[in-house]
């Protein structure tokens, strides 16, 4: 894997709540200098990344609903709605987490339509984040399966702000779950080229990581390696 073919499956994320307006600049520099798929921001961001990366082919992901998942369905889709106006290309939802440990499934899913029904909207793809690290293997599959039939684009791992990461298990049975179509982004502690590599050899498409210059310049630096 090439470090351009590496760059282009990471999402350059930047979530801390006292990131900068000079910070956002920097991880739009390194977009551009690197070639991601994304910067990934807050929504107060967005606007600013999309002047600072248009035209680049580098797109802008913002979250909602983030990081806890637990705001209100037509929030999150007001958010969603906002987000795409403002510049996003891809939204990042968090699924209300509470209410799938309730087992009420039908608000899981209603959660996630909204949101996704502003992104069909607006042209956006959307990703429901599941947060594995909360959720038991019963809870996983139901997650996925309601990301499904919501039709999100992609399951996301994990926030970065849980107390847990992706892991390939996780993702190795996102995938059993949601088949070969659908978007798998794992997220949460990839720091690495063994680790992102893992993460795609257990079925993911895009990672979410704020090491993404390390990661590439590390394979950069492999593929020099005689």
């Amino acid at each position: 894997m090439t470090g351009g073919e590496v760059a282009r499956l990471i999402d350059h994320t930047l979530l801390r709540p006292e990131a900068t307006r000079q910070d956002i600049e920097i991880l739009c520099r390194e977009a551009l200098d690197f070639t991601f798929a994304n910067v990934c921001v807050n929504p107060t961001w967005v606007r600013l990344a999309a002047r600072l990366l248009d035209g680049s082919g580098v797109g802008v992901c913002a979250v909602v609903g983030f990081p806890l998942g637990a705001t209100i369905a037509r929030v999150k889709a007001y958010e969603a709605r906002e987000a795409i106006a403002e510049g996003a290309r891809e939204i990042d939802m968090v699924i209300n987490i509470g209410a799938l440990k309730s087992g009420d499934h039908d608000a899981v899913q209603g959660d996630i339509e909204a949101v996704t029904a502003s992104c069909r909207e607006g042209s956006a793809l959307s990703k429901a984040i599941i947060e594995v690290a909360l959720l038991t293997g019963d809870e996983k599959i139901a997650a996925c399966t309601l990301a499904k039939s919501a039709g999100a684009d992609f399951v996301k791992t994990s926030t970065g702000f849980g107390s847990g990461g992706a892991t390939t298990a996780d993702v190795a049975l996102i995938r059993r779950v949601v088949g070969p179509q659908m978007g798998i982004k794992a997220a949460g502690g990839i720091r690495d080229l063994a680790a992102l590599k893992a993460m795609v050899a257990a079925g993911a498409t895009r990672i979410g990581t704020s090491a993404g210059v390390r990661i590439v310049r590390e394979s950069n630096e492999k593929g020099r390696t005689p």
